[in-house]
């Protein structure tokens, strides 16, 4: 453990977190990573400085970490699952265990380990199963694969919450994605349902009845909270509800509201690139949200 070298692909939210309570645990510790993003200017900047922040080193290229790692975390978003694969492929792996952090479809991710083991490293199908910020490393993982086990102990003794579900690679990512129908699909609901009703002048009596059916829910500041999620989050979660709806085609059940959900949440995506949210990771008032939406360019 003392000696080793853990590496991150992707350096966003995840990554940036896990890496932050990685070096906490162990000041020596060797940390590595490396983003696309890390080549654009703003993005890339605020990458560079948590990491000298935190002493990870930042690599060139994503198959650096092949080399000098022997623990590495794919932490980038759905869409990106099979090119981190890739990348990470490109040369030798040299028995490193790689942990897919990615939300992406059982079938993706059964690729994905076919490419690592092919180049000579033990892949391990990781689900994250609620959001990291407020757990960090400790944030409950469901862990699958053949190296799911050997995975499972140098996690824990490493400080994470890891608990192994299968041998079978794709069971992990099924339940997440399951899940994520619920969860997702709620802001989804919660956006489209609260900002219909703004419009019409109609959000207190749709919230009281709300209220008289949910009682248990505090619906206001749900709305505050799910609104600002979707806003922050809508382009990687509609990546993922993309990956939820081809899994579940995938089992004839048809995956009719996987669709539905990312549509709604790549539409607040796109109503954020256009500026259409005024301070978009600040978390305000669902009704302020919802009348930014109407009066710019939302969905």
């Amino acid at each position: 453990m003392e000696t080793l070298r853990i590496g991150i692909l992707g350096f966003g939210e995840v990554g940036q977190r896990f890496a932050a309570d990685l070096r906490a645990g162990d000041a020596n510790r060797s940390l590595a990573t490396f983003d696309v993003l890390l080549h654009q200017a703003a993005a890339g900047e605020c990458m560079r400085r948590h990491a000298a922040r935190h002493h990870v080193d930042v690599l060139t290229e994503a198959a650096a970490l092949a080399d000098r790692c022997d623990l590495i975390f794919s932490a980038v978003t759905a869409a990106q699952t099979r090119a981190a694969a890739e990348a990470l492929s490109a040369r030798p792996l040299n028995d490193a265990l790689v942990v897919d952090l990615n939300s992406a479809a059982p079938r993706t991710k059964i690729e994905c380990a076919a490419r690592v083991a092919a180049a000579g490293g033990r892949y391990v199908e990781a689900a994250v199963m609620t959001s990291v910020p407020p757990h960090g490393i400790r944030v409950p993982m469901l862990l699958g694969g053949a190296h799911a086990t050997a995975a499972g102990k140098l996690l824990a003794g490493l400080g994470f919450v890891a608990t192994k579900v299968s041998d079978e690679l794709g069971i992990a990512s099924a339940i997440k994605l399951c899940r994520s129908v619920i969860i997702k699909g709620l802001e989804a609901l919660v956006v489209e349902s609260f900002t219909a009703a703004r419009a019409y002048g109609v959000e207190e009596a749709v919230l009281a009845s709300l209220r008289e059916t949910y009682p248990q829910f505090d619906w206001e500041k749900q709305g505050d909270y799910l609104f600002s999620r979707v806003i922050q989050h809508g382009k990687r979660r509609a990546e993922e509800m993309r990956a939820s709806a081809e899994m579940i085609d995938a089992s004839g059940v048809g995956g009719v509201m996987g669709a539905a959900i990312a549509s709604r949440q790549a539409g607040v995506a796109a109503a954020r690139e256009a500026g259409t949210f005024d301070e978009p990771t600040s978390l305000k008032p669902w009704r302020d949200r919802a009348d930014e939406m109407l009066k710019g360019r939302g969905p």
